[in-house]
């Protein structure tokens, strides 16, 4: 049965799907997947939450635009899982706060603090901590060591505020190890880790772009990635999450 948002069958989304927040880069990702755009399928197109399903290596992978913020990230992954799907591997970019990240560096979040309403909402106020699924993690590891990278691994913070005006938010959270900050990620480890318990077999992770750092340290010309690298980046990132992707 169609869902609210995501007009499509079950039968329409491969068990892979990457999740990219810009409705852009979903169109951009399904050009990757083999015979690139005109050999795709495009499975949604409403609201603008454009999703597509192709192969990538013979393996059939889909593509669905999240949008952008956790609320509207719940919306897409709890309608993609009631359509039956597997892994899930949110594709973005993230503003880096730890030591010695730089921009155009990869982050892999193995955890993400539930600092967003969306999450907080599910869980009731009761602490949590979303995870990732670890055998998604060394799949992306793994598949950018091979591109010759070594990413960052470990615990982001999902926030709902782009332009936060506290002084001390970005060091408060350096000093508890977080690597960066976005927007998305708590709430799918939530959900995905929620799946499992109802014991449904479902895999989630994260890999982000650094496009910029949220830092009083870094030089103003070093806090942002400029355009044309950070799509190059992101080019990158997508190819380690399409590889991850088909690698279990």
């Amino acid at each position: 049965m169609p869902q609210i948002h995501l007009r499509a069958e079950s039968t329409d989304y491969a068990p892979i799907v990457l999740l990219p927040g810009d409705p852009n880069r979903a169109t951009g990702i399904a050009q990757k997947l083999d015979g690139g755009f005109g050999a795709v399928r495009q499975v949604n197109t409403h609201r603008g939450l454009l999703g597509y399903t192709g192969t990538y290596k013979g393996v059939p992978v889909s593509v669905q635009t999240s949008g952008m913020g956790a609320p509207s990230m719940s919306i897409v992954v709890e309608e993609l899982l009631r359509l039956g799907v597997e892994r899930l591997i949110r594709v973005g970019t993230c503003g880096g706060i730890g030591r010695g990240i730089k921009t155009g560096d990869i982050v892999i979040a193995a955890a993400a603090s539930p600092v967003d309403g969306a999450t907080r909402t599910y869980l009731h106020g009761d602490p949590y901590a979303p995870t990732a699924d670890f055998g998604l993690v060394r799949s992306l590891v793994e598949a950018a060591e091979k591109h010759g990278l070594k990413p960052h691994v470990g615990q982001v913070a999902t926030v709902d505020v782009f332009y936060n005006p506290d002084s001390d938010y970005f060091a408060k959270w350096r000093r508890r190890g977080v690597l960066a900050f976005e927007m998305e990620t708590s709430v799918l480890y939530y959900l995905a880790s929620r799946a499992n318990a109802a014991g449904s077999s479902v895999a989630a992770a994260t890999i982000l772009t650094v496009s910029d750092l949220l830092s009083e340290e870094a030089p103003s010309e070093e806090s942002h990635l400029p355009l044309e690298e950070l799509n190059r980046s992101i080019e990158r990132t997508i190819e380690i999450a399409l590889e991850a992707g088909i690698a279990g």
